[in-house]
């Protein structure tokens, strides 16, 4: 559900109401029922799901039903402050603790998820309930799943962006940004790409200075640690190039009319490199997917918008695309991994790291 006091519990209700998306899977979420219904009554939705309390004999019932959420809580309240707090935190992450726990069951068992969607976290509150070592999902997922690399991609209509840094602090980017990082954000994304249908993805890789460093002449990181990279999965035939001025190359990949995409996957360096032609081109339709971890797992391209939590005025628009692209890729991995046990050798597009 996300920090019950955020927009979480709207987007999932008005998702989820949704008929036609509700139809691609059964859906469990871990969450507040008195959010849920706070949401519901603002939106004028119904209420169609079926609550149980975590540990009850009922969720063994609910597990015949289409929704189901899993409230885990030892009280009942009405109205979440709309703002960071401990309380919160401390919930939010419990019910990412939940999911990956589903996650994790064995084949076969009827509570097992294939695919996450993960509503909006605030990072404040997390901290505040003394998770502050997790800056978000991402990295706890990677941490839980013992993921030895991973990547923040996002999806949008016309755009895919995956980033080679993510929550890190742009002071600290000389100390986290190597070869091997950007190569990752590179080969992970490609994989990514192959899985959403494109046999040959063409990839453009932004530089991390104003005009990719100019030779040299605003900073060196674009010959020290990006080309080699490049260089790199070009040898293991990738179709990538670059490294491109952050400012012009998302033109190319984007297109026009009249002037077709030229690429179809940016790797950006840092986060806001990659984030800001996404949100401004694509809000409430883009999807943030996690690359790297052995299961599906999916986010809005959204925060928990405290400002406007609780006043139903919510788009649902880029949940309703992350829960259609979890069903997507999770039905892909199930067949992928039925191909992978008829045919054991590495599939196209996965390229150890160097």
């Amino acid at each position: 559900m996300g920090d019950p006091g955020g927009i979480g519990p709207e987007v999932v209700v008005k998702a989820l109401a949704d008929r036609g998306v509700r139809g691609l899977a059964r859906f469990v979420i871990h969450g507040a029922a008195d959010a849920m219904h706070e949401a519901a009554q603002a939106a004028g939705v119904e209420p169609f799901w079926w609550e149980a309390r975590r540990g009850s004999a009922l969720v063994e019932t609910a597990r015949s039903h289409e929704v189901v959420v899993i409230d885990d809580r030892d009280d009942d309240r009405t109205g979440y402050a709309r703002a960071a707090n401990r309380v919160a935190g401390e919930l939010s992450f419990r019910w990412v603790e939940d999911a990956i726990a589903s996650a994790r069951l064995p084949e076969g068992d009827p509570m097992r998820a294939d695919a996450i969607v993960t509503g909006p976290v605030s990072k404040e509150a997390w901290s505040l309930a003394g998770r502050g070592r997790y800056p978000g999902h991402t990295e706890l997922l990677a941490t839980r799943f013992g993921a030895k690399r991973h990547a923040m991609m996002f999806v949008g209509p016309r755009l895919r962006v995956v980033l080679a840094s993510a929550h890190v602090p742009l002071m600290d980017l000389r100390n986290v940004l190597t070869i091997g990082r950007v190569y990752d954000a590179i080969d992970l994304g490609h994989d990514a790409c192959i899985r959403l249908g494109i046999a040959r993805p063409r990839v453009a890789v932004c530089g991390l200075n104003p005009h990719a460093g100019e030779q040299g002449l605003l900073g060196d990181e674009e010959e020290r640690l990006i080309a080699p990279a490049i260089r790199i999965a070009a040898e293991q035939g990738m179709d990538v190039h670059g490294p491109f001025p952050a400012d012009t190359i998302f033109n190319a990949a984007v297109g026009a009319p009249g002037r077709p995409a030229r690429f179809d996957l940016v790797v950006a360096m840092y986060h806001d490199q990659g984030l800001i032609p996404v949100k401004l081109l694509f809000r409430d339709e883009s999807v943030n997917v996690t690359l790297g971890l052995p299961m599906v797992r999916t986010s809005p391209d959204h925060g928990t918008a405290f400002d406007i939590a609780g006043k139903n005025r919510a788009d649902a628009g880029s949940m309703k695309a992350a829960i259609r692209l979890a069903a997507r890729m999770a039905q892909g991995e199930s067949e992928g991994r039925r191909a992978d046990s008829e045919h054991p050798e590495p599939l196209p597009g996965r390229h150890p790291r160097p």
